[in-house]
């Protein structure tokens, strides 16, 4: 009987030396007024951030207000990089990464959804792109492709891929590098998940998974391991998960591949977003969760928000940072 108490126990120390069966907890800072990044005239959505020495970087989406949010972005959106010494800004302008280009390329008209990587020796933007081909189901709608652009330097130049990774409608792109391997999870027109895999982030990416969670609707992804797991971040997009439409939550898998649940807690963000001067900021729109890693750690989420009137790319700080996994 001791023994298997003594065994009990040295497993336990061994658990908790691991990480292993530690909870993972979204608790969230308040928030600046007039933090984050905005530009006048202009709808912005989304946000990726990197640090690269003392700097932030941020990607993110923008088109011109000449209409109601979020219409426009089909046809105009292109995505750009801003800067700040903090991560939760404010942010200023800094370039167009990805503009209009000839039209012989996958994503000459159209540039959206950004997430940013450091691969190796080089920095690598993925983000969905048009053409202004129209897709082939009954909405004709315009048919959208993940591909990439990278760098040597968070500055550019940046060389954009002749060829999108994803040849059929695909969206929303998160990337996970897994040991010599890189996943790529998306989403189709109908919001069923697919997941891809390639030897290298130029691919050529072989299916693995072409319906991760067929019982929901799901969008908006951020994949990232930790307690020797894989975990995703999204939207919860008709609220079959959480109850509550377009929630941010929380599942994770054992494998990487199937056997994707309901972690708990399984909400990670609401609508609502507590500022310093103790206000609440409620959002009409919380979207695209992106998260920011720093030396291993995830330190930040961010939001495209959206209030009724303009539309942002907001920045949250965790109260506790959690210790991701290659």
């Amino acid at each position: 009987m001791i023994r298997v108490k003594l065994l009990a126990v040295f497993l336990v120390l061994i658990i908790s030396r691991t990480g292993m069966g530690q909870s993972i907890a979204f608790g969230f800072d308040k928030v600046p007024k007039n933090s984050g990044f905005k530009m006048e005239g202009y709808w912005i959505w989304g946000g990726s951030m990197i640090k690269v020495d003392s700097t932030y970087h941020l990607f993110a989406s923008r088109w011109k207000k000449t209409g109601p949010f979020p219409e426009g972005y089909r046809q105009n959106s292109e995505i750009v990089r801003a800067t700040s010494k903090s991560p939760l800004g404010p942010f200023l302008f800094k370039e167009v990464v990805i503009g209009e280009r000839d039209s012989s390329f996958w994503d000459s008209n159209m540039a959206h959804n950004p997430t940013i990587h450091k691969i190796d020796n080089e920095f690598v933007l993925f983000y969905i792109g048009s053409d202004f081909t129209t897709s082939s189901d009954k909405s004709k709608a315009l048919l959208r492709r993940i591909g990439y652009a990278s760098s040597k330097s968070i500055s550019g130049p940046w060389h954009r891929s002749d060829k999108p990774l994803i040849n059929s409608e695909s969206n929303n792109p998160a990337i996970l590098l897994d040991g010599s391997k890189v996943k790529l999870f998306y989403r189709d027109a109908n919001l069923r998940v697919h997941l891809a895999e390639a030897d290298f982030y130029k691919g050529p990416y072989e299916i693995k998974n072409d319906d991760i969670w067929p019982d929901c609707k799901l969008e908006d992804f951020y994949a990232f391991k930790a307690n020797h797991q894989f975990h995703i971040i999204c939207e919860d997009n008709v609220g079959g998960v959480c109850g509550h439409e377009r929630w941010g939550i929380h599942r994770y898998s054992e494998d990487g591949v199937k056997g994707w649940k309901k972690y708990n807690p399984v909400v990670v963000y609401d609508h609502d977003i507590l500022l310093t001067d103790n206000s609440v900021l409620k959002c009409i729109r919380r979207e695209r969760p992106q998260l920011l890693i720093e030396n291993g750690e995830i330190t930040c989420l961010m939001n495209g928000v959206y209030d009724g009137r303009n539309s942002w790319c907001q920045p949250v700080k965790l109260k506790q940072s959690i210790k991701t996994e290659n």
